[in-house]
């Protein structure tokens, strides 16, 4: 199969799904990982696709200021990596041994609580894939939430179980998109749930990258006024952190690394 036969079946293959990784295309085109890199770097500078960490997304794939649908979990891992690394950072730096805390589903709060595995901290998820890995990797004592494996988002819920005798210092969230109403959401069991975590937590901590104010969703979640905390990276523009700061919350800014530095 030569480079055009290559780039037309990539560019079909991503019209069926927003997301794909290098070891989907190489199995589609039957082509070598770094064939399949240079064949995504050519389509990234035609405009055709957008290059992210692990793979490709299609360039009209919704992620624009209005993105009524939530991404799946997977996807969500792809995007923004280096933001979300620096900002679960910050974050770790807000917890205490012996701190009690939940954890809400998402990337960005999957990379933070990762870096609590082997802390003296009780943590509530209801994030299946945090679960099974602090289970695995992890010593920090752990409850999770009960009800069904819902996969698109990669939560446990139930609305029919009633949540554990669990109350935290700290209740952190991510965000589909943050704007003047708040945090927002689209999934409905993510609302859901999150509206039910609030009232067993003292304080609100969001972890969102600077990609998410140009994002507007279906649900307003968490208004600003039970918002203590907002982690973000440098990205963030001077209007966004006027807003966050008039509304009486914490910013924290998270260095991103950039193209020279040294790690």
């Amino acid at each position: 199969m030569n480079e055009g036969e290559r780039h037309r079946h990539i560019l079909g293959f991503l019209r069926d799904r927003p997301f794909a990784t290098v070891r989907d295309l190489s199995q589609i085109v039957v082509a070598s990982p770094a064939t399949i890199r240079r064949d995504i770097g050519k389509l990234h500078e035609m405009g055709a696709v957008r290059k992210v960490f692990g793979g490709i997304a299609a360039a009209d794939n919704g992620s624009g200021p209005e993105r009524l649908s939530a991404r799946p979990f997977e996807e969500n891992q792809m995007l923004g990596v280096e933001a979300k690394k620096a900002i679960a950072e910050e974050a770790e730096k807000l917890v205490s041994d012996g701190d009690a805390l939940i954890i809400h589903g998402g990337s960005t709060c999957y990379l933070f609580a990762l870096r609590l595995a082997r802390r003296n901290v009780k943590i509530y998820t209801n994030s299946m894939p945090l679960a099974a890995t602090l289970w695995q990797n992890g010593t920090c004592h752990l409850t999770i939430a009960g009800g069904e494996l819902h996969r698109g988002p990669g939560i446990l819920y139930s609305p029919e179980m009633e949540l554990p005798e669990f109350y935290a210092s700290k209740f952190f969230i991510g965000a589909q998109g943050v704007g003047p109403a708040g945090v927002m959401e689209s999934h409905p069991l993510l609302v859901r749930e999150m509206e039910r975590l609030l009232g067993r937590a003292d304080e609100v901590v969001v972890l969102a990258d600077s990609r998410k104010f140009g994002v507007r969703a279906r649900y307003s979640v968490v208004s600003f006024s039970r918002i203590a905390t907002l982690i973000t990276d440098d990205g963030l523009s001077d209007s966004d952190d006027r807003m966050l700061t008039d509304a009486g919350i914490k910013v924290i800014i998270a260095r991103t690394p950039k193209s020279g530095d040294k790690q």
